[in-house]
């Protein structure tokens, strides 16, 4: 296992088993008839790792996924169990590393697209809006002001970047090409109502979940929710309490991350600059201030 010098768990290498594929934040290993996702401390901004990683910033991914999948039982996912005791044996030995950080999953065919969906005008959404009146694509009424609540959600799929590269907003007829028109619909529809139930829950939490972005997998020809959901890291938590129309509010996401790195004089391709020692903690602070307000217990 590879750390930081804040203690960040940046990579994980287990004997005897194949290395994974690495993700952005995520270590995969295939174990034949299943995956192992190991979710590392790592931290990516504008689709590139950051040299240094947020200390716990994995167990908080794995346990708000674990959460709102039990949330919601009626959207298939690809859990199969979190219980490291349950694991295949030749992963007994790395229980500690793997407990609290790590699902056995099913394999699914993913979607070649990322599923957005907007419940407020902010980001790359207020900008667009504000330079063609549109949000990828989708003509919006005028006289929406700066974090506004949308009349309703919205529905902005993009392509999956590789790594170091970034991602591109894709019109919905354009994931019916890339993806077929079935599983587009699917998509579309289970994103919109998986974040309306996430939105109303948060809420009652003091949490307002302005967008997020899900990953679906085909299994049995049907979509699944695959990868994290409705994390510190896919989503836009804003506290309700601070939350004003007309600005950018406070985040407990790693938006504060890319707000400090827009800051610099930062190309936004590799290599990342390092993120100050206080950056780090008050992202930390961040994410476990979300897990605690969102579940009701620390971490």
């Amino acid at each position: 296992m590879k750390y930081d010098r804040n203690k960040a768990l940046l990579q994980t290498e287990m004997d005897g088993i194949p290395s994974p594929r690495r993700g952005k934040v995520r270590d995969i290993y295939d174990l034949g008839d299943s995956l192992l996702f190991v979710a590392t401390d790592r931290l990516s901004a504008f689709d590139v790792v950051m040299p240094n990683g947020i200390p716990d910033k994995g167990r908080v991914l794995t346990g708000l996924s674990l959460f709102w999948f039990d949330l919601m039982k009626w959207m298939p996912n690809h859990l199969i169990t979190a219980d490291v005791s349950k694991y295949p044996e030749k992963l007994k030995k790395y229980s500690n590393d793997l407990k609290g950080r790590s699902m056995l999953v099913k394999k699914a065919k993913p979607l070649a697209v990322e599923c957005i969906v907007r419940g407020y005008i902010t980001g790359s959404g207020w900008k667009d809006y504000q330079q063609t009146g549109s949000v990828c694509g989708i003509p919006l009424r005028k006289g929406y002001k700066q974090a506004e609540k949308l009349d309703e959600a919205l529905f902005t799929p993009s392509t999956k970047a590789e790594l170091g590269t970034h991602d591109e907003n894709i019109s919905f007829e354009k994931s019916k090409e890339m993806i077929g028109a079935k599983f587009a619909q699917k998509a579309k529809d289970y994103s919109i109502k998986v974040y309306n139930t996430a939105a109303d829950y948060a809420r009652k939490k003091g949490i307002i979940l302005a967008d997020t972005k899900f990953e679906f997998g085909i299994m049995n020809d049907d979509l699944i929710l695959i990868d994290e959901v409705l994390t510190p890291d896919s989503s836009r938590f804003w506290p309700a309490d601070q939350y004003k129309i007309g600005g950018n509010p406070p985040s407990l996401d790693k938006q504060f991350v890319r707000d400090y790195l827009e800051s610099l004089n930062w190309g936004k391709t590799p290599p990342a600059p390092d993120l100050p020692d206080d950056i780090v903690s008050k992202t930390h602070e961040k994410y476990l201030d979300a897990y605690k307000r969102i579940t009701g217990k620390s971490l």
